[in-house]
């Protein structure tokens, strides 16, 4: 699980942090990883608004998974949602069809970020 974080500041129009997540598919596992995301359930998208995450979208790319995760406070969010009763058994089923589960403690290593086209 790598991640990268914006600082908070980091637009003048925007106190969000985003974040850019990596994760990797179990072989075989990409149909159904699909599957499973094409509807989350209400208690899910509301433990993920409470944690205050604004956007998250995700691309695929054979096995590789990247996430684009618009918060308020990455620590936050995963404070929050590390034992909240609807994260913890999407986790278990993500776990299921994840190289390697989040087990949130805070060490991943980072996706580098590298190059920016600024907003106007």
């Amino acid at each position: 699980f790598f991640h990268m974080g914006f600082p908070k500041s980091g637009y003048a129009f925007s106190p969000m942090q985003t974040v850019a997540l990596h994760t990797r598919l179990r072989a075989g596992k990409e149909l159904e990883y699909e599957r499973v995301h094409a509807s989350i359930s209400k208690e899910l998208e509301q433990a993920l608004r409470e944690a205050g995450v604004h956007s998250w979208r995700i691309w695929r790319s054979g096995q590789d998974l990247f996430h684009l995760v618009e918060c308020d406070d990455e620590v936050h969010m995963r404070t929050f949602l590390r034992d909240h009763p609807a994260n913890v058994p999407w986790q278990a089923r993500m776990a299921e069809l994840l190289e390697v589960s989040d087990d949130y403690s805070g060490g991943e290593s980072q996706v580098r970020f590298v190059w920016e086209l600024p907003p106007r």
